[in-house]
């Protein structure tokens, strides 16, 4: 198959949504499909080689911006819109955009997913008319829900089958101003169900997203995410003392405050024999003023220096990181749809402790490479910690079941036979003239 991949870029942070895509592009390849994956707003920032290189930019950041705030700038010369669609440019104001947050773009999540009926119908044009010179793909695939106001004009202009995937738009669109927020979530049902096709990573969430978005549940497939298992090895033994791990945006959406406040009992207590703390993953200037709050708080016990914080790391760094862990957790409190980490964290063979909530009793369930607690709960979180690390032999239970089920299921190249499975049924169902009402195609 020829296969178009649109993906947002994010600056200069790392993002699961990027590593998702990048990786399973890579899948693609590997199994003999034609692949381009082109970057949206700013460049991909990915800690595998890019399979995006050489590849222009649509929706350029800036362009984007001023077409929805500035409009005389929507008849701006080519020229102009080319300059600011520069990747070092991009890449340069990209350094901010850990900062974006949902409140203030209300307007222009809207008028993205208007599509052709909205203030960015020139970049949707040139995406279009530039993929109209190219040799036209047998399908485009949308990273996530939020870019599906292009589907209507790309399927009416290049006669090719989209698909979009689903994951965590709604804690997004929750977050918009209420004058957006519903007229959002009306542009979004209206178009995901012209796609061709809808993909979700997990039960959890394809559940939740047929439920708001008015969809009949048989549409929308379930293929689990995948990671790349090079580079990826389970340590010759477990540090010492033990260290609990954490992977993923220092925010508080992803629960590091509660994991935090989970280490300082678990210190009280005087349990797993002087645990250590390690917190890496993604940090923008607007994360910064909450870890100084943590670390004060750290501090305040006597702990800091016990703990370490470690910002946007490389890939390499990240596994050398990830293989000095005794379990891993990550205790989102918001409706998380997936989480990579736990992916990175059973390719290392660290258990991972995770709230019951979302889709983490789906993982646990499946791979066997973690347990659950209470959600917003520090207690029960410390106890749970507290059981695996104070029982070698169950971790290491724990850590052997997630390695096999990576092996398994979860690395790219499952998913992108998985996709690819998925991907041929919409299109032999375009080819039938039928609409996509098939079955769940779980990867099991």
């Amino acid at each position: 198959m020829r296969i178009v991949q649109l993906t947002p870029g994010a600056g200069g942070m790392f993002c699961g949504a990027c590593l998702r895509d990048n990786a399973v592009v890579a899948g693609f390849r590997k199994l003999g499909h034609s692949v381009t994956l082109l970057p949206l707003y700013l460049p991909l920032k990915t800690d595998e080689p890019d399979q995006s290189e050489g590849a222009p930019i649509f929706f350029g950041g800036i362009n984007v911006y001023l077409d929805e705030h500035l409009p005389l700038f929507r008849h701006s010369p080519g020229w102009m819109r080319r300059l600011l669609d520069s990747p070092r440019l991009l890449r340069l104001v990209g350094t901010r955009a850990a900062q974006t947050r949902p409140e203030d773009v209300g307007d222009l999540t809207v008028s993205m997913l208007r599509g052709e009926e909205g203030n960015q119908l020139r970049e949707l044009e040139e995406l279009s008319g530039w993929l109209s010179g190219q040799e036209r793909p047998d399908l485009v695939c949308l990273s996530n829900g939020l870019l599906a106001g292009v589907v209507r004009k790309l399927k009416r202009d290049l006669g090719v089958a989209v698909v979009v995937t689903l994951q965590g738009e709604d804690a997004f669109l929750d977050a918009l101003p209420p004058r957006n927020r519903d007229a959002a979530w009306r542009e979004l049902a209206l178009r995901v169900a012209e796609a061709d096709g809808i993909v979700a990573a997990s039960r959890y969430y394809a559940d939740r997203m047929a439920d708001r978005l008015g969809l009949a549940r048989g549409r929308i497939h379930v293929v689990p995410n995948g990671i790349s298992l090079s580079g990826w090895r389970v340590a010759e033994a477990p540090p010492q003392p033990p260290v609990l791990g954490y992977l993923a945006r220092m925010c508080p959406d992803k629960g590091l405050d509660r994991l935090v406040e989970a280490y300082i009992r678990i210190r009280r207590s005087g349990r797993c024999g002087g645990l250590r703390l390690a917190v890496a993953g993604g940090m923008g200037a607007s994360d910064e003023p909450f870890v100084e709050r943590l670390k004060a708080r750290l501090r305040s016990e006597g702990l800091l220096g016990d703990c370490e914080f470690r910002a946007n790391l490389e890939h390499s760094a990240k596994q050398d990181y990830m293989r000095g862990l005794t379990v891993l957790s990550v205790p989102a409190h918001y409706g998380e749809a997936f989480g990579l980490y736990l992916l990175e964290a059973m390719a290392s063979g660290v258990p991972f402790v995770q709230p019951a909530t979302a889709a983490f009793p789906e993982i646990t369930a499946e791979s066997g490479g973690g347990i659950l607690c209470a959600p917003d709960d520090p207690e029960s979180l410390a106890d749970a910690i507290v059981s695996v690390v104070e029982d070698p032999e169950f971790s290491a239970c724990l850590g052997r079941s997630g390695r096999a089920s990576v092996e398994r299921l979860y690395n790219n190249e499952a998913s992108a036979r998985h996709l690819a499975a998925m991907f041929e049924g919409v299109l032999a169902a375009r080819v039938g003239g039928r609409n996509d009402e098939s079955e769940v195609c779980h990867a099991q």
